[in-house]
């Protein structure tokens, strides 16, 4: 079975038996005034990327819900208005937003996620030059896929490989020989390991978020002494350009804090293994899609990256802090509540996407998606907002790679390839197994031409 099987299945529309009854303080359920008595941490802790589907599902308003968690007035958000509702700093700051867990882990402390106004468009600019320059992208793609082509034969040899395993380590060899990083081939499993348990264990309190925050003070050390060592004698690597960025100050950033954000350029990158993964797992649901893909379509090659995107579970909402009493498809917006952009609901809302529960690249063919429509990376500008600087790095590298793992010779071995949707960030429970026998050779080296990630 490859069946995605969450707590409360928005794919079949069952739901959970066990749920708490909520109280309201001011008027019944759709009254502009409300805010719900209950909290509803656990329950978002218990059903995850189902938790707001569910909430929408009763909620009065489609574009607007209020609840309490941790302890605090929370209002959820989706859709496109919702989007440029919530990227607008007079509306929604993110500074004091995101929890100490996810800067411990995810983020790190100082990061260019936790600053609004001029400090956050400064720093971002770092990240614009190298992440939003097509040749960049395209040298990325380029290593990225020999990295690829040079590991097939590796796994050939063995019984089987897991599919997110050998995805992070090739990524990690593409990155870190892109950016400048040096990076011994004995310490690639490692490395890549620490890299993607930063993403593992942002959301859960359990060993994985502490596997997380040992792997982010040993990968903050390491790259330190990067920083400090380029400062001395740089080159125009990527790895020089975040040592040498310097503040709204005219200072350079502290090293640590720019150890922070040269990981906030790998990091995420690794993170592609995810989206490879799900590949894997779409064409193994879908096989009538492999030889559309290994054909080497690369319009369609991107249109697929974007529909694993969409339709796969990955970030579920993103977080900010109203900063000012407003009001929001006509319902109250307090001062001071938490605001969350729903994701994960907007990319299967049925008025943006028909049938959104159907695995269905051809709805990106022809035409991109537009900007605050498809938002698995955050909504808005990239370059005057919070959205991900990196989202063409994803579609490049995720194109690329789809290809290449369309045209690989491999068989499926009996595995559990169930995704919970209880479990952020998401994954089959058997990180997908394969049987490897050989590769066809591809050349997607110009994926990046064709990889906007809106129109």
């Amino acid at each position: 079975m490859t069946a995605i099987v969450p707590a409360a299945d928005p794919h079949t529309g069952s739901r959970s038996g066990n749920r708490l009854p909520r109280v309201f303080l001011l008027g019944r359920p759709g009254h502009t005034g409300r805010m719900p008595l209950l909290d509803d941490s656990l329950g978002l802790a218990a059903q995850g990327y189902s938790w707001f589907p569910g909430r929408w599902r009763r909620a009065a308003n489609p574009d607007i819900l209020h609840t309490r968690l941790m302890g605090k007035r929370a209002v959820g958000l989706r859709g496109p208005g919702a989007v440029r509702f919530f990227y607008d700093e007079a509306n929604v700051r993110r500074h004091g937003a995101i929890p100490e867990p996810v800067r411990g882990t995810l983020f790190g402390h100082g990061a260019v996620h936790t600053l609004d106004g001029i400090d956050h468009r400064n720093r971002k600019l770092m990240f614009l030059s190298v992440l939003k320059d097509p040749r960049q992208v395209g040298r990325l793609a380029e290593r990225a896929g020999r990295a690829w082509d040079d590991a097939v034969p590796g796994w050939a040899a063995r019984p089987e490989v897991v599919l997110f395993d050998e995805t992070a380590q090739v990524i990690t060899r593409a990155v870190c020989d892109w950016s400048g990083v040096p990076l011994a081939e004995a310490d690639v499993p490692r490395t890549a390991a620490d890299l993607t348990s930063l993403v593992d264990g942002f959301a859960t309190a359990g060993p994985r978020h502490w596997r997380a925050r040992r792997a982010r003070g040993r990968l903050e050390r390491w790259l330190t002494g990067l920083i400090e060592q380029a400062r001395l004698d740089g080159d125009d690597s990527v790895l020089d350009q975040v040592a040498r960025h310097t503040g709204t100050d005219g200072r350079l950033l502290p090293p640590r804090r720019a150890a922070v954000e040269l990981l906030n350029i790998i990091r995420p990158t690794v993170a592609v293994s995810w989206f490879v993964t799900f590949a894997g797992h779409a064409l193994h649901r879908w096989p009538w899609l492999r030889e559309r893909l290994g054909g080497g379509d690369l319009e369609y090659a991107v249109a697929f990256a974007h529909e694993l995107r969409r339709f796969y579970p990955f970030a579920p909402f993103v977080g900010g802090v109203a900063v000012r009493e407003t009001t929001f498809g006509g319902e109250r917006v307090p001062k001071g509540a938490m605001v969350l952009l729903d994701i994960y609901g907007q990319n299967h809302d049925e008025r943006l996407w028909p049938d959104p529960y159907r695995f269905d690249p051809d709805r990106f063919l022809g035409a991109g998606p537009g900007r605050d429509e498809l938002i698995p990376q955050g909504g808005g500008d990239p370059r005057t907002g919070h959205r991900c600087p990196g989202e063409d790095v994803t579609l490049t590298l995720l194109a690329t790679l789809a290809i290449r793992l369309a045209r690989l010779d491999y068989a499926v071995p009996e595995q559990d390839l169930s995704i919970s949707l209880r479990r952020i960030p998401a994954q089959p429970r058997s990180r997908m197994l394969l049987r490897v026998s050989g590769s066809a050779t591809a050349q997607p080296a110009r994926v990046a031409e064709h990889a906007a990630p809106y129109r």
